[in-house]
Formats: structure tokens, sequence, C-alpha cells
């Protein structure tokens, strides 16, 4: 896994590549956007709705489940994301799409999901298969970016974003290395609390599911201002068995920002420790990417430190396989 994360800004690279050769056809009289995949796969739309959501001017639902909601039509741009193309959830979310007459646009490295999307004639990207999903996130997000801005949701130009983003990965590589095992001594065998500052949680979302798959440890998120209203009652006694990780970017809302300030005084006095990880960058999706990359390396530390193999999921393939037998 720290090989697939090593080469996290190649991997945008040739998935820059990929979105450049893509044949796509302009969808029509789009009135709203569904990004519907899962894990690995779905978390990369999540973060896109979070980085266009100041500009786009539909709106955008990230879909998790088997069925997509009822409001769906021929005026939704549904985006199928599945790296492995057999998601079951995903497979069964496009059979609606394509009965609702949606129009649908596949991104998938094979199975199912391609042999649906070439029977309907989509538009499909495929991007490279074989490797775990959750380390597969810069083919995706990128080519979710690219479906975006072909269409003209934005006027931002997120593929050349994407570029810079490489540059900052490689220039800041040993550092972000160096911070993330300073970090992953702080949360081994630790309950890992996760806060974002409303601005990025999908990147939290992101933090938590790689300290579950690849360090085999529970944690939680949360985001403010949210949490000021409900979990922060919850901080009122001394546990060592937590530690707090907040994801800071530069687009954090002033107001936002003091919240966290204040309560980070409380977090200090009943968990272990707490660690404040601050984005570099100049645009959203340049922090977005550093801090996936930090998060990726601290989950991998994590991994290493407790002897474990990072790439090891066998309790969800025998979910799947029990799954199969109905």
């Amino acid at each position: 896994m720290k090989t697939l994360v090593e080469g996290f800004s190649a991997q945008l690279q040739e998935a820059l590549d990929i979105a450049n050769k893509a044949i796509l056809t302009k969808k029509n009289n789009i009135q709203n956007i569904i990004v519907t995949g899962l894990g690995g796969s779905g978390i990369g739309g999540t973060i896109l709705s979070e980085l266009i959501q100041d500009e786009c001017s539909i709106p955008v639902l990230v879909n998790k489940d088997y069925f997509l909601p009822a409001y769906v039509n021929s005026n939704t741009l549904v985006i199928i994301s599945s790296y492995s193309g057999n998601t079951e959830e995903t497979v069964s979310a496009m059979k609606q799409a394509i009965t609702k007459k949606a129009q649908v646009v596949c991104i998938t490295s094979g199975g199912k999901i391609k042999e649906l999307a070439d029977q309907n004639n989509f538009d499909t990207i495929i991007i490279p298969g074989g490797k775990p999903p959750r380390s597969c996130i810069g083919y995706s997000l990128v080519q979710l970016l690219k479906v975006i801005e072909f269409n003209e949701f934005v006027k931002t130009n997120l593929l050349a974003q994407v570029e810079t983003s490489i540059t900052l990965l490689n220039k800041e590589n040993t550092s972000i290395k160096n911070e993330a095992m300073t970090i992953a001594k702080l949360l081994v065998d630790k309950l890992t609390v996760i806060y974002s500052l409303g601005t990025c949680e999908g990147v939290a979302v992101r933090f938590r599911q790689q300290i579950n798959e690849n360090s085999k440890m529970l944690c939680w998120h949360h985001t403010l201002p949210e949490m000021n209203h409900n979990e922060l009652v919850g901080w009122t006694t001394k546990n060592e068995n937590l530690a707090v990780v907040t994801f800071k970017t530069s687009f954090d809302y002033e107001r936002t920002s003091k919240r966290y300030e204040i309560c980070k005084e409380l977090f200090s006095k009943y968990s272990s420790s707490v660690t404040d990880i601050t984005a570099k960058g100049n645009s959203k999706l340049q922090q977005y990417l550093y801090l996936i990359n930090i998060g990726d390396w601290i989950s991998c530390f994590i991994a290493d430190i407790r002897n474990i193999d990072p790439i090891e999921v066998n309790v969800i393939t025998n979910l799947k396989n029990e799954l199969a037998k109905i």
C-alpha cells in the first residue's frame, strides 16, 4: 500500500492523460447531478460536491445506496463511479438510471458497469484496474472533474489545478511523510476523532475510511459548526484512548475557525492529543489532494507500527461472499 501511496502524484498524472483522451458527449438540459458509488469509488463524488458547491448552479447529490431518488429523470446527469465495475449497489442504481432515462456517464475499470454502458451506448471512461479501490481515488476523482469541466458546469479549469497539485505533492513529498509519521505515532491504538472545519468533510471521511481499511482501527468524524450543536456536549470526561485530528484549510470560514479554537481547549483537556493538519496549496483542489495524501500516509504508517497488512480486507470479502449466496 505504501508503494501505491508513494505513487499518488504519478497516478494523478496518468489520470490526467486518461481524461484528456476521453471521448465524451455534451449533456443537454441537465437540472441536477448525481454521482453514485460507494467506498473508494464514492468518496470522489463527496469531494467533488464540496469542491464545486460555490460555483455549480445546479444541485449535486452523492448517492451511496442501491436506489436513486424519485426525482431522477431525463434531465438528470447520473455519473456511475465503480472502480471494479461490479459494485452490487452501484449496478442496481445504474439499472434504475437506465429505466428513468437519465443521461449517464460511467467511470470504471470494467465489469458489469462497462457491459451495461456498452449495451446502452453511454459515455464511459475506462481507468486501470487490479488495485485496491481505495488506492485509486486519483483515477476516479480526475475523471469526475473531467465530466464536470467538459459539460461546463463550472468555469474553473479543474484539470489545470490537478497539474499544479502534482507539482505541490512532489515538492512536499518528504515533509508530508515526516509529518505523517509523527502523527501516526500519536494515533496508534487510539480511537481517532476526526474533525473538519466545514470546507472539507469529504477529506475527513476519506481519512476515516483509510484508518478503517489500512490501519484496521475504528474511528469517527464530524464537522464544525454542526458538532457544536450536538457532539460537543459529549466532551465531558478525560479519555486517554481518544486522539483528535483536525483538517484545516485556508478556505475555512473565520467564524468556524474561531469556534474550533474555543473547542480545542476542551478537546485538549479530555483527550490524549490534539493535532491540527493544515493544508498547503493555493486552490481548494490542491489543498484537498494534499490532505488526502498525508492522511493516506498516516494510515499506512499506523499499519507499519501495528505490524499489519494494510491491503487485506478479508472481512469485506467475506461479506460479499455471504451476500452472493442469497
